[in-house]
């Protein structure tokens, strides 16, 4: 892969909707990369994209009732049920009744589950992309990246 150079001058790097595209663009590009990456190695642990995600959601201390997954995933709650019917049989998480609500069942990340939990993880902090950077490079960056995202907040930050 050939490394181009940032435009510094000319109409693109000149005007601020110029510059604010070619940002988009180009932060589209890395999610796409890294989107790529992400689905390889999701691949490789022989879950589905899906079932990483939940995983992921999932907190190993803290059960979680069914429906507040599927409030984090944003989806139907029927979704999640035959997501969490898959988790099950792979034996990556059980559902418990809520000792606080007997009505309700909450989600347990078994052993297996937080032994797959950390290898998902560890795809979706896969960082081959920014192996080029400084450290400083890399405190800039993130800097700034919090900093469009309304402080870890991208959905937040909508027009209201």
């Amino acid at each position: 892969m050939t490394q181009s150079t940032v435009p510094t001058a000319g109409s693109d790097a000149g005007d601020r909707s110029g510059l604010a595209g070619d940002a988009v663009r180009r932060i589209m590009h890395i999610a796409s990369a890294m989107r790529h990456y992400q689905d390889v190695g999701i691949a490789a642990l022989a879950i589905t994209p899906a079932a990483a995600r939940a995983l992921h959601e999932l907190d190993p201390d803290r059960p979680l009732p069914a429906r507040d997954l599927a409030e984090q995933l944003r989806c139907d709650r029927s979704n999640v049920t035959a997501l969490v019917d898959k988790l099950e049989q792979a034996g990556l998480v059980e559902r418990r009744v809520d000792p606080a609500d007997r009505r309700q069942k909450t989600l347990l990340v078994t052993e297996a589950g937080r032994r797959m939990r950390d290898r998902v993880h560890e795809v979706m902090s896969d960082s081959r992309l920014l192996a080029g950077l400084t450290t400083d490079e890399l405190v800039a960056l993130r800097e700034l990246v919090w900093k469009v995202s309304d402080g870890g907040c991208p959905e937040a930050s909508g027009p209201e």
